[in-house]
C-alpha cells in the first residue's frame, strides 16, 4: 500500500462513528460476515443517483479497507440511475489522499484506473449505471449511498441485499472556496465508515 495512502487511514476516526451510524453500517457488516462464514465471494455494488461522487468514493475506500484488512474475495462496484461522469474532484480528493489515479480515456464519461499500491490490481472507476454489464448481476450487496437513489429504487435486480448507508453529497459545495475541505471530510468519513466495517470482519 502507498505510505501516503496509509497515513490517511492511519489518521482516520473510526471511534468517532456513532452508535446510530453502527447500527446504519450493521447490515452491511452482518452481510460480508455471512459470506466470509461460508466462504463465498462477497460483491458489493455502491449504487447512487449519477454515479460521479458517493457511489465511487465508497466503492474505492471499501476496496482499500477489504486489502487493507486482508479480507479475501471482496470485489466492489458502484452504478448510478443513470449514467454521467466521474466528477473530477474525486478523482483530485483521492490522489491526494494517496491513491495513485491515471486517466486513460478521455471521452465525456472517462476511465480511470485507481491503485492502492505498486502490486494491487486498478480499481476501474467510470459512470455506469447500476445494471452495468460490468457489474455483477446476481448475489450482491446493493449499498444504496444516497437518498434519491434509495427512495428512488426500491428493488434492484439480482440483489441479495439491499442496504441504505447514505452520505450528504459534497456536490453541494461545487463553485465555493470550501469545495476541497468538504471533499476532503467526505472522503474521509466515508473511508472511517468502510474500515469500520472491515475491521468488524472475523476471517
Amino acid at each position: 500500500m502507498y505510505q501516503k495512502l496509509s497515513k490517511t487511514i492511519e489518521q482516520l476516526q473510526i471511534q468517532n462513528i456513532n452508535e446510530e451510524r453502527k447500527s446504519t453500517l450493521q447490515p452491511l457488516i452482518d452481510f460480508i460476515q455471512n459470506k466470509v462464514n461460508n466462504g463465498q465471494e462477497i460483491h458489493l455494488n455502491f449504487i447512487c443517483t449519477h454515479n460521479s461522487r458517493r457511489s465511487h468514493l465508497s466503492q474505492i475506500w471499501a476496496q482499500a479497507a477489504a486489502n487493507y484488512f486482508n479480507i479475501q474475495n471482496v470485489h466492489c462496484y458502484s452504478g448510478g440511475t443513470e449514467e454521467t461522469a466521474l466528477f473530477p474532484k474525486v478523482a483530485e480528493t483521492l490522489t491526494n489522499q494517496g491513491f495513485n489515479i491515471v486517466k486513460i480515456s478521455n471521452e465525456s464519461n472517462p476511465i480511470y484506473t485507481i491503485k492502492i499500491g505498486e502490486n494491487t490490481s486498478p480499481i476501474i472507476g467510470f459512470s455506469k449505471k447500476y445494471d452495468s454489464p460490468f457489474n455483477p448481476s446476481s448475489d450482491f450487496a446493493a449499498i444504496m449511498t444516497c437518498s434519491q437513489a434509495d427512495g428512488g429504487c426500491p428493488f434492484i435486480a439480482g440483489a441479495e441485499k439491499r442496504i441504505p448507508i447514505t452520505f450528504d453529497d459534497p456536490k453541494i459545495s461545487d463553485n465555493t472556496p470550501e469545495q476541497s475541505q468538504v471533499y476532503a471530510e467526505r472522503s474521509l468519513q466515508i473511508a472511517s465508515e468502510m474500515f469500520y466495517v472491515f475491521s468488524m470482519i472475523k476471517k
